[in-house]
């Protein structure tokens, strides 16, 4: 079974998956080993065309509105397109609506972006104690201006008939008691975000428990023909079908699922295309990827032991479930060098096949349910204070460290 290709404006995504943002892994060489993965799962002859993505979306990492306005040299970084990519999507974060637009308008006019998502998922203490991420949307107000503006500005600033979508990545809200994605996918819908994205579960779950699947079906049911992606619980090809057959969505976010497995997108492209490839690497192949990987980072870094540092959070994803050992696996945990990375992976069996099961499943650190961390009486209301405007004022400034 085929599905249809996700449209957003003139960008189309012929197979409906998306590279989630995430910080610290999405970087432009991890990027570019999902989409050639992605692409090596598109069946038949690749097809030619502007803002045509035939294996789908990969967002950069989580970029803040306040650095990229000022200009941040890391910050510039991660915006900096990979030429290989048709499609350049980044993901904005911020919490003043002004200072979003003009991020906006930088990525626009200067070229740099497609597609801009704007981040309003994120569930970690240092972004939702200052009313950012996952927190922000039960301001309504608050959200409503700041998708009514991105979305005027993308209008203003983008070239005739080569419009760039805004989309939004969101959650199910703070706490059970104080859901958000409904309220807020439709202020999005009505402001003219062209889609959105849900990830099922609330900020106090964080990544613990089970992604409530059936809660991206109630959005779908009630959004109608409007665009929403599922995001949550996506650790194999299986599950993403499960996920498109069970809530109706239009399209996958894909997340920890692909942490040191970027084939997964090989896997899943193939399978929402009707094809059965799926990819099943014996040792020699990831640390093929692994290297390449990490030459990449250099290339991109243009500092090899800034990228080795880097690299070190990816080797316990790299090989999740193959026999490498204690101390060797400790190893590769602190590697400084691509000549240092090289001689530790030579010592690992090339012949070592798929080791099964034990690689497959959930990926990096569940965690726990928590209380979320929250400006000093965000909950007593949706309407926004004067002194919540002041604390937001002060902390877009404090956020702006790239």
């Amino acid at each position: 079974m085929s599905y249809p290709a996700l449209k957003l404006g003139p960008v189309t995504a012929l197979t409906p998956v998306v590279l989630a943002p995430m910080a610290g892994v999405t970087t432009p060489p991890f990027r570019r080993l999902c989409r050639e993965a992605g692409l090596a799962g598109y069946p038949g002859e690749l097809p030619s065309g502007d803002l045509i993505a035939p294996a789908g979306l990969y967002v950069t990492e989580m970029v803040t509105s306040r650095a990229l306005v000022e200009r941040h040299p890391a910050t510039m970084l991660m915006v900096e397109p990979d030429p290989l990519e048709a499609v350049r999507s980044v993901q904005l974060y911020g919490v003043d609506p002004a200072t979003i637009a003009e991020a906006i308008r930088i990525l626009i006019a200067e070229d740099l972006a497609d597609h801009i998502d704007l981040n309003f998922g994120c569930p970690v203490p240092k972004v939702t104690r200052r009313g950012g991420g996952a927190a922000l949307p039960w301001k309504i107000g608050l959200f409503e201006e700041i998708v009514r503006r991105a979305v005027a500005m993308s209008e203003r600033e983008s070239r005739p008939g080569r419009s760039v979508p805004i989309t939004v990545k969101m959650r199910m809200g703070i706490d059970d008691n104080h859901l958000t994605f409904l309220q807020a996918a439709n202020a999005a819908r009505d402001a003219g975000i062209a889609a959105v994205g849900l990830h099922a579960r609330t900020a106090a779950q964080h990544y613990s428990g089970t992604a409530r699947w059936p809660e991206i079906a109630r959005l779908k049911d009630t959004m109608g023909d409007y665009p929403v992606l599922g995001n949550g619980d996506i650790w194999s090809a299986d599950d993403a079908l499960a996920m498109m057959e069970t809530t109706g969505c239009d399209g996958v976010v894909i997340g920890r699922g692909c942490q040191g497995r970027p084939w997964l997108f090989t896997d899943i492209v193939a399978a929402f295309n009707g094809s059965e490839l799926r990819v099943r690497p014996g040792m020699k192949a990831v640390t093929d990827v692994v290297y390449r990987h990490a030459e990449l980072m250099t290339e991109h870094f243009g500092d090899e032991f800034k990228a080795a540092r880097e690299m070190r959070k990816h080797m316990g994803w790299y090989f999740k479930g193959y026999p490498v050992g204690g101390t060797l696996r400790h190893e590769l945990a602190m590697i400084d060098s691509l000549a240092d990375l090289r001689a530790k992976l030579d010592q690992l069996d090339a012949s070592e096949p798929y080791p099964g099961a034990a690689v497959e499943g959930p990926r990096g650190r569940a965690g726990h349910q928590r209380r979320p961390h929250l400006p000093d009486g965000w909950l007593d209301s949706q309407e926004l204070s004067e002194a919540h405007q002041r604390a937001l004022h002060e902390a877009e400034l404090g956020i702006s460290g790239g």
